[in-house]
Order: structure tokens, then sequence, then C-alpha cells
């Protein structure tokens, strides 16, 4: 397979092969749900998700919270299983299970041996389409929830990362966090939960992608049995929710609340994220993107390591990062050190990061760097669960499927000008500081909220 494949809303069936003979084949229901699944040759378990369309950032005011929160509720009994009866299912069977809550979608999967598929199917669906949401569990899950907030709290890469969202993106809704605050749980009600879980858990929200052990026939047969067993009319015909529209949510559109945001702790080491707003998750651009980040800040060659640990001890971590979203993204540097050095160790994350705009990278770096990127991902693919996340990303956001021989060539095709480029456009923009530790807003002064002069 050399090309990506396109994954129209509207084509009821789709199949093709993918690289190492994979089986891939795609179901539209009438309804309006998508099945995916990738068959893998020889596999012998199977890793199976439940996506919801709808994640933080579509969270309106008085709810924030309430997708994460919803998706604690889900494990906490339907009227045929109690809280113990789904978590008894899965150990009892030696399988994994579990769900996380992203800013544009939830999932909600389980990985099993192939023989107990049918199960994870069955139970998963159960849960997603007949929560009680019972009132006691509500009340006891707001306290766990509570607990969460203030476990993450007490991690400063935790909070360095929240801040560095409000940052860049300001009120936008992407740059608040995925689990709400404190304040805005202990003010939830469970009937906004309840509309959050009646307004986004539809047929044409639902995707369900499956990789490993699986017959494609044999799992629609199942999703579909489960859902209408559940009392979905899977016979109601409705198309599947839109993907995000890049035109008209633009996360670039927002006011950003503070460039520079310093938390006092009175911690040993300074958590440090600088950057500026990246790339969305369609661009064009992204290949260039994962090769540029990979010569400046990924693994013990990039030039962060080299020049800000290796070659001055500055830090034990430092390392860059690019997540991507619907219409909008992040380029981040991130480094861990003294207080008294963080201004020093800012300083130079930001000149590394703009030497990449100002001069050619060299043919051996792009070489390392393709390399690494080819070998890590052939590596990441001997795991169904991340065939199962790419099958649920590529229908939820991208609308098309990237094979790895597509990702390689895509990523072999990378020149350094395309580089520069791209680095001198990301360095342009305005940048963002997020600082957590013993250290002040001082102590960053004389580093500028624009693109910082090389000497």
């Amino acid at each position: 397979m050399n090309d990506a494949v396109i994954l129209p809303l509207d084509l009821p069936e789709l199949s093709f092969t993918a690289t190492g003979d994979s089986l891939v084949r795609r179901t539209v229901l009438p309804s309006g749900v998508r099945i995916l699944s990738e068959q893998v040759p020889g596999a012998r378990s199977a890793t199976v998700g439940y996506w919801v369309a709808a994640g933080s950032r579509d969270e309106l005011s008085g709810t924030f919270g309430a997708t994460h929160f919803l998706e604690h509720l889900l494990f906490k009994g339907t009227p045929s299983r109690t809280a113990l009866d789904i978590a008894v299912s899965f150990d009892a069977v030696g399988g994994e299970h579990n769900a996380m809550t992203a800013k544009e979608y939830t999932c909600y999967y389980a990985k099993v041996q192939d023989i107990d598929l049918p199960m994870a199917i069955e139970v998963i669906g159960d849960m997603l389409t007949s929560s009680l949401i019972d009132p006691t569990e509500f009340a006891n899950e707001r306290g766990v929830i509570l607990e969460e907030l203030a476990m993450a709290d007490d991690d400063p890469t935790d909070v360095a990362s929240e801040r560095f969202f409000e940052a860049v993106f300001g009120d936008h809704p992407l740059g608040r966090p995925i689990g709400g605050s404190p304040e805005t749980i202990n003010a939830i009600s469970r009937e906004s939960v309840m509309e959050h879980y009646r307004g986004n858990y539809r047929p044409q929200d639902l995707v369900i992608t499956v990789a490993g052990a699986v017959d494609h026939d044999v799992l629609v047969a199942a999703v579909s049995a489960c859902l209408v067993g559940a009392g979905w009319d899977l016979s109601l015909e409705a198309t599947p929710v839109a993907r995000r529209n890049n035109a008209t949510t633009a996360a670039s559109a927002s006011t950003p609340a503070q460039r520079l945001q310093v938390t006092h702790r009175p911690i040993e080491q300074a958590n440090i994220i600088a950057g500026v707003e990246g790339l969305s998750a369609t661009d064009e651009r992204r290949a260039t993107l994962t090769v540029l980040n990979s010569i400046l800040g990924s693994g013990m060659s990039s030039r962060l390591f080299q020049e800000v640990r290796e070659k001055r001890g500055l830090a034990y971590s430092v390392y860059s990062f690019a997540p991507s979203y619907s219409d909008a993204g992040i380029f981040g540097i991130y480094a861990g050190c003294s207080p008294a050095k963080s201004a020093q160790v800012a300083e130079l994350m930001l000149e590394e990061f703009n030497k990449l705009g100002d001069s050619h990278v060299t043919d051996e770096e792009i070489s390392r760097a393709v390399g690494q990127l080819r070998g890590a991902s052939a590596l990441a693919l001997e795991d169904s669960d991340s065939r199962m996340s790419r099958l649920g990303r590529s229908e939820l956001t991208l609308g098309e499927f990237i094979d790895l021989d597509t990702s390689i060539a895509r990523i072999s095709a990378v020149t350094a000008d395309g580089i520069q480029e791209l680095a001198h456009e990301l360095s342009s923009r305005p940048l963002s500081i997020a600082a957590v530790g013993a250290v002040t807003d001082e102590m960053f002064s004389g580093l500028s909220l624009g693109r910082v002069a090389q000497s």
C-alpha cells in the first residue's frame, strides 16, 4: 500500500490490505455507527475500543469536567451488571480494560485473548449504552475524581503542562484541563452529566475499532446485537457525526490569557515548558514537523539532549513534543532543572529551536531521524493497542488511514529546506512559557515572548 486511504463518511463498506498483509475493513451502519477492524496474521489477542466523538473541548460552561466524570461513571454498573461484575469479567480472563478522556474524544477499551473478544465487545457495549449513573455512585465518584485532580496537582510536570496549554490557547476550549478543576467538579450536577451522556452517546457519534485476531463480519454482527439488545434502533438512518471543521473551530482565534505562567512551588526542580502553537493533525507538513521534532528533542542524540544535558549538565530530562488536534497543535520544549539555572536552560532551549529556522540541518541528522522514526513506528505496530488506536484516530480525526509504508514514505521525503522553513515559521510565532517550582516571573524577564535573537 503506497497511498493513504480516504475514509468517506457516506461509504458503507471499505476494505484494503495494509503493510504486513493485515486486512483492514470498515463498515458504516445505516444508523451512523462506524466499525473498523484490522485482522493481523498470526495474532492470538485483540484490542477493542469504543470511541465517542466528544471530548473536554465540547463541554459547555457549567459542565467543565463532565466528559471525564462520565468516563468514570460508565464503569459503575448497568441494569445487568454491577461495577464488580464489569471488573470480574476482565480479571477472570487475564484481560485489561480501561478508558481515556481526551480533548476531542473519549475511548473505552480492552485487550483480551481472541476467544474472549465477544465478551469484551458485549461488556464495553453494555457500559457505554446502559450506564445507570446511579446517584450514590455519582457522589462517591466525585470524591474519587477530586483525589485524582489532587494527585495531578502534586505532580509539577502535570501542572506545568496544564499551565502551558492555558498560556498557548488562552480562552479557547483546548486550553482547559481535561479533568476540570476542583471548583467545577464540586459544582457539577448529575443532570448536567446525564445531558452530556444523552447528547453525545448516540449511534452517529460511535466508532468501534478492533485490531488483532478479529473476523470483521463476526465483529459487525456482535456489535449490532449488543447495541440492539441495549435498545438502540439501528434501523433509523443517520449520518455519522461530521469531523471537526478547521475553518470554523480554529484554535488560533483564541485569546491567550497570559503568555508567561509561573507557579511557585517550594520543590527541588523547576519544570519549564516553552513553545508555540503548532500544526493541526491534518496539516500537510505533519511529516516535516515529525522529523523536525526528532532532530530537536527526541532521543539521546537530539540537539536538545546533547546541548543541555551532555555538554552542559544542566538537566536530566529535556525533550520536545508536538501533539496535534483537528484544528490546532502545540510545539513545546520541556526541561527539568535547578531553579537557579531555569533562565539559562530556557534560553538554551529556545536558541536550539531558533537555530533550526536559521540554517539547514545536516543530511546525517535527517537520516538518523528518519531511521529512528521508521523503527519506532514499526515497533509500535507489534502491539494491537497501537493498531486499534490508529484506526480510531484515522476515523475520528484524520479522515484517512495512513499505513506504515505511507508514513515512512512521507517522512523519507522530508527535506532540509522544508525543516528550516517550518522551523522559522514556528519560531516566529508568539512564545508561551510555563514554569513550576521555586521560580519567579522575574527569572524569565530577559526572555522575549517573541523570537529570541541570535548572537
